[in-house]
């Protein structure tokens, strides 16, 4: 984790928010490189669930919606967790996380004479208050803890607006923000995070099979997209651990270095919801209210794990090796020599007719290796270098980045064979 860390500062994926005056715990900042990374998840993610599909339609909701949303939805009075406190250094713990109890346990020299190192736990809300209005008493809201509850208030707007009909699915991308007891391991947990959720509606009859249906569809969306099947796994909840809303749940997690941890959970959420909303749906077969089967993905974490799926090391070569579709830069152009003007403009007239199809990069310092190697650490797949024979013959030189194989490429074809390699 600390090289992953350190790379992502290096190359411009990751910061800790408001560095420059200490931090703040549990938030952090994407530079240009992790905006790329993140934006390019959420575009895949919107085409397989949104783009490509005629069963389900988007939405983007409010972070901040009416209180009684969540006095209805449960979260007011379910969503919580336990929260534990070192009786000898006054550090705050979840009670539920065993592992780090027992770390913390062994860095403790001075223990209290009852044994008793942490104290009872106690139920921790996880909703953030925010006051509204310029004068007092301002009305207290939240900053929604996830973005689910923003596709059932809207669900008879989207059933009336659109031509949806059972089985059909309202998809979302959003901010979302915990009070989380202890945030840590990077990103993974963290205050404030990105989710990407499909709430499913359907008939009770067929709950189970959409279930295994969803879960079937994203742990092979993840696979597609480059994390390896051996690091992937599911791990159902046990009856003590399930949301109030859950009547079954499961987990996808990914082994990472600090052990097997969810990234997307998909969720048999029963009619809990639409029920709590006093929400209602009319069909053939009359009036009823439906259920829902929900796949809720991180989008943090899933870059988190994209990123730590691609870190490879070869010899003195650190090689992000990130599948195209989610590179940042799908493409980097180098003059040979920065101090030779025709290789310049002539580089600068290959960048301008890449750099409308796809995010294309611009380096031309130090020498050639070193440029190979920093793209290599940003995970940009294809390098194009413009050189003297450029001149005489009109073909430049491409460098792949998991192989370091270089072609030799005519620029008439240039744009047809990036296209064969990375697509529109």
């Amino acid at each position: 984790m600390e090289k992953i860390t350190a790379l992502c500062k290096r190359r411009g994926f990751i910061f800790q928010s408001s560095e420059i005056y200490g931090g703040i715990q549990g938030f952090w900042d994407y530079g240009p490189l992790g905006v790329e990374l993140k934006n390019n998840i959420k575009k895949q993610w919107w085409h397989s669930m949104v783009k490509f599909r005629s069963d389900i339609v988007g939405i983007d909701a409010s972070i901040i919606m009416n209180p009684k949303v969540w006095e209805a939805s449960g979260h007011l009075k379910e969503f919580t967790d336990p929260l534990v406190e070192c009786r000898t250094c006054h550090q705050r713990f979840r009670a539920d996380k065993k592992e780090e109890l027992k770390a913390h346990e062994k860095t403790e020299e001075i223990k209290p004479i009852d044994g008793k190192l942490f104290t009872e736990p106690k139920r921790f809300n996880l909703m953030m208050e925010v006051l509204l209005g310029v004068t007092e008493p301002k009305t207290t809201a939240y900053l929604r803890g996830e973005i689910t509850q923003g596709a059932f208030v809207n669900f008879e707007n989207v059933v009336n607006s659109t031509r949806v009909k059972i089985p059909f699915g309202i998809a979302q991308i959003g901010k979302t923000f915990r009070n989380e007891i202890t945030p840590g391991n990077f990103t993974y947990r963290s205050r404030e995070f990105e989710q990407m959720e499909l709430e499913f509606f359907v008939r009770e009859k067929e709950a189970n099979k959409w279930f295994k249906y969803w879960k079937s569809e994203r742990i092979k969306w993840y696979e597609s997209l480059g994390l390896k099947k051996a690091n992937l796994r599911f791990r159902t909840h046990k009856e003590d651990e399930r949301a109030h809303y859950a009547k079954h749940a499961e987990d996808i997690e990914y082994n990472a270095p600090f052990g097997w941890s969810e990234f997307e959970g998909i969720h048999n959420r029963g009619d809990w919801d639409l029920s709590a909303h006093k929400l209602k749906y009319t069909g053939e077969e009359g009036e009823f209210t439906p259920w829902v089967i929900e796949t809720s993905g991180g989008v943090d974490r899933s870059a988190l794990f994209f990123l730590i799926n691609a870190y490879h090391e070869d010899k003195d070569r650190v090689v992000l090796k990130l599948h195209p579709k989610l590179a940042p830069y799908k493409v980097a152009v180098f003059p040979l020599l920065a101090n030779k003007e025709n290789l310049v403009k002539k580089a600068r007239e290959v960048y301008d007719s890449l750099r409308t199809e796809w995010m294309t990069a611009w380096d031309e310092r130090g020498n050639i290796g070193k440029r190979y190697f920093s793209q290599d650490e940003a995970g940009t797949p294809f390098c194009v270098t413009i050189d003297f024979q450029t001149l005489d013959d009109d073909t430049v030189t491409v460098r792949d980045r998991d192989t370091t194989k270089q072609d030799r490429i005519k620029l008439p074809e240039l744009v047809s064979y990036f296209e064969k390699k990375l697509g529109k």
